[in-house]
């Protein structure tokens, strides 16, 4: 789906042949430069890919490489950026390794000089993964998978809807022929109540264990989901078939059951911010790799790992990409869905767990603080549903530390909850210190042996309070864990928040539909105010996603001097071919260059050239459904949470009752490149700005680079910080890295 970002950026200064190699076949070649090819014609809001995709047999014999071999040397090109999967990476890495023994083909044959094949003489491959499956090993996701997960997620929203106003069980079948990553992650994140992958085949008798499943489900639920990939078998190899289940149903339950097949919807569609936010830097990294490859090089591909783009050997993650595909032909499905990767396990697992109940033994609460964030809803179900199956027993407190000093708790279902945005608890931003006496009382009342709570920068703030109070009140030496929620991505400790996906994908459907707007009216520039409070992350990354010309935010300095020198840059582009601008306000950028006063400046000095509004988005990006990735995200995290406090209360439980003093029992659940980690919050302290709430050091500021370079400025490529490169070994991809 992201093709059209990654493409935006290739071709800089040197000469780059794009071509999109579908299973290892050459698709049409096309060829660009800086020069030639107008960037401003990508649009990043579209889908699909604009120079096209196919397969073509020609490419798998020598002479359609030869062919491909002479157009290349033709246009001059000798760098090649591959965008596909593994079939396509193989091919390119096949005919690169073939390059100077075809170069002498074309030149005994006569079709090129001597001269001409010596300049040509050595040929550069980077590789870009694009795929919806994300099915390859060695990056953590691949381009396009994130918005054929917006798309499904979407669709079962819908679904979710219908059926449980009519009590009906649905069947639905999503792409994932050979990799069950769709359909394992949609099930995470609608709370499914049977799943179907290919590297996990159910075992024999299935038929009963699903259907007796299903039939404890109808008491207090409307609704059965059962999602299956379409590449789904069991033990034997023999498929699995999404008509052969929802006739099952029907035919042993009697239920009212509706298939639905969601086909090639899944690759269409807008792209997700994720996508087009990945794409654009996995873009420029590709680019970069050309430029500083040698003849000694070896292929690459750009992929992530955690929060880094990242360059890897190309063969090396072929290899273990097609020795998954090995296991399961061998029926050694334990080793397949390891070789997945650690974060497909761990999906995987905690699918399986969320579903059984055993008795209560310790006392759990639970408080959402701080403003509402997506994803929420989905950590208090995970924890709620886990912290059932370890024994406890679990207290919903409404509106945050304000509803503990009151004791409004309660005991009730979270069944449905995961598709759900905002805060079905209730959420406040008080802090404890305000009420200690009665947050005691009530901890001392119900008996809270631990305490969850997932918010923003005041739920850590708050429990950093608790832990300092331990020394005046002993029902404070409990296990306290923050699991961090907030669009404004400024918790200390973890490099994502949930709910920032998101809010970001909520900026750049607005940003969109302003751009749509201003295509009606020529030479309009549009400035939109963010949230984010001092933190500009959500302007940061909605900007690179929506190609933004300018974001302006707190972390980055800026003067009277570089508002002229943006308003001038834009000047010269609206007298080219851009005919609209787009810039984004980060809502404490400044004290005194407001808004108001960024949209006059930019309407006194584009005067007689381009108009000027504003938007101030303010709380819709709050709102609405949570992404994809903010569902799996906190469910995810609310099981890691669950699982530490169990941990904790084990290890500090003394005769009849928990006492927990140390630091590492007051902890922030924190995410940073590929490692979770439980951060105690006072080392966090020294790590925090408490005036502007936020962390003194922001990792995604690293993304300011690429905003000037998506915008056209003339920036350094010292500025940029390119990517290390990484092997692809068992122990890389053992690690989970969240997605």
């Amino acid at each position: 789906v992201r093709k059209m970002a990654a493409l935006s950026w290739l071709g800089l200064g040197k000469m780059a042949a794009l071509s999109w190699l579908g299973l290892g076949k050459m698709a049409t070649l096309s060829w660009f430069n800086g020069l030639q090819f107008k960037v401003s014609l990508i649009h990043t809001r579209l889908g699909g890919t604009m120079i096209g995709s196919a397969r073509c047999k020609a490419f798998t014999t020598r002479e359609g490489r030869i062919a491909a071999a002479f157009n290349l040397v033709k246009k001059g090109i000798t760098n090649l950026c591959v965008c596909g999967g593994d079939g396509s990476l193989t091919g390119a890495n096949i005919f690169r390794s073939e390059w100077s023994g075809l170069l002498a083909e074309l030149v005994e044959k006569g079709r090129i000089t001597d001269t001409l094949a010596k300049q040509h003489g050595h040929l550069n491959i980077v590789g870009l993964v694009g795929s919806i499956d994300n099915d390859f090993c060695g990056t953590d996701m691949t381009i396009g998978a994130d918005s054929a997960l917006h798309r499904i997620m979407e669709i079962i929203d819908a679904i979710m809807t219908t059926a449980q106003s009519h009590q009906r069980t649905f069947v639905l079948e999503v792409m994932g022929r050979h990799c069950g990553y769709l359909a394992l992650v949609s099930a995470l994140a609608s709370g499914a109540d049977w799943l179907f992958i290919p590297e996990a085949p159910p075992k024999e008798g299935w038929e009963d264990r699903m259907c007796n499943r299903l039939e404890s489900r109808t008491t207090g639920s409307r609704l059965n989901i059962i999602i299956i990939a379409e590449g789904a078998i069991d033990m034997n190899g023999k498929p699995i078939t999404s008509t052969y289940v929802k006739d099952l149903v029907v035919k042993r339950l009697g239920y009212d059951t509706r298939l639905t097949v969601l086909g090639h919807v899944q690759r269409g569609g807008t792209p997700s911010a994720f996508d087009r936010t990945l794409s654009s830097r996995l873009g420029v990294e590709a680019v970069i790799a050309l430029m500083e490859a040698t003849p000694d090089t070896p292929a690459c591909v750009i992929g992530l790992s955690g929060n880094q783009a990242v360059r890897l050997p190309l063969m090396e993650c072929v290899e273990m990409t097609k020795l998954v595909q090995k296991c399961m032909n061998e029926r050694r499905f334990d080793e397949a869905v390891k070789l997945r990767g650690g974060s497909f396990e761990n999906n995987w697992n905690i699918y399986k767990l969320l579903a059984f109940q055993k008795p209560t033994n310790f006392t759990l609460a639970i408080l959402n603080v701080g403003a509402p964030a997506a994803g929420m809803n989905s950590a208090v179900r995970s924890a709620v549903r886990l912290a059932l199956i370890h024994g406890h027993k679990v207290y919903g407190v409404h509106d945050g530390f304000q509803g503990l000093a009151k004791g409004e708790m309660n005991w009730g279902n979270v069944a449905g909850w995961t598709g759900q945005g905002g805060s079905l608890l209730g959420t406040k931003r008080t802090l404890p210190e305000e009420h200690m006496e009665n947050v005691v009382e009530t901890i001392r009342k119900y008996k809270i042996s631990a305490l969850l709570v997932i918010g923003g920068f005041e739920g850590y703030e708050g429990v950093l309070q608790l832990f300092e109070a331990r020394t005046h009140y002993e029902e404070l030496c409990i296990p306290m864990c923050v699991v961090p929620a907030t669009i404004s991505n400024n918790v200390p400790g973890t490099d994502f928040s949930l709910g920032a996906d998101t809010a970001v994908n909520s900026v750049m459907d607005c940003c969109d539909k302003i751009k749509q707007s201003a295509s009606g009216t020529k030479s309009r520039v549009f400035v939109v105010e963010t949230m984010g409070g001092y933190s500009g992350y959500l302007a940061t990354t909605a900007g690179i996603a929506t190609g933004a010309d300018a974001v302006y935010i707190y972390e980055d300095p800026f003067n009277i001097h570089d508002l002229t020198t943006n308003v001038e840059h834009l000047t010269e582009k609206m007298k080219k071919d851009v005919q609209r601008g787009l810039v984004l306000r980060n809502e404490k950028c400044h004290e005194f260059y407001t808004t108001d006063f960024i949209h006059k400046l930019y309407s006194a000095e584009g005067k007689g050239i381009f108009d000027c509004r504003f938007n101030v988005l303010g709380h819709l990006q709050q709102g609405g459904a949570p992404s994809p990735f903010d569902r799996n995200f906190g469910t995810k995290l609310g099981v890691r949470a669950i699982q530490w406090l169990s941990q904790k209360l084990s290890e500090n439980f003394r005769q009849d009752h928990v006492f927990a003093n140390s630091s590492d029992t007051a902890c922030v659940l924190g995410f940073s490149r590929k490692v979770i980690s439980f951060i105690p919050v006072t080392e966090l302290k020294a790590m925090t700005d408490f005036e502007h709430r936020m962390p003194k050091e922001q990792w995604w500021l690293k993304f300011r680079p690429i905003l000037k370079m998506l915008a056209k400025y003339q920036i350094s490529f010292c500025e940029y910080v390119p990517g290390e490169i990484e092997h692809v070994t068992r122990r890389s991809i053992s690690i989970d890295s969240v997605f």
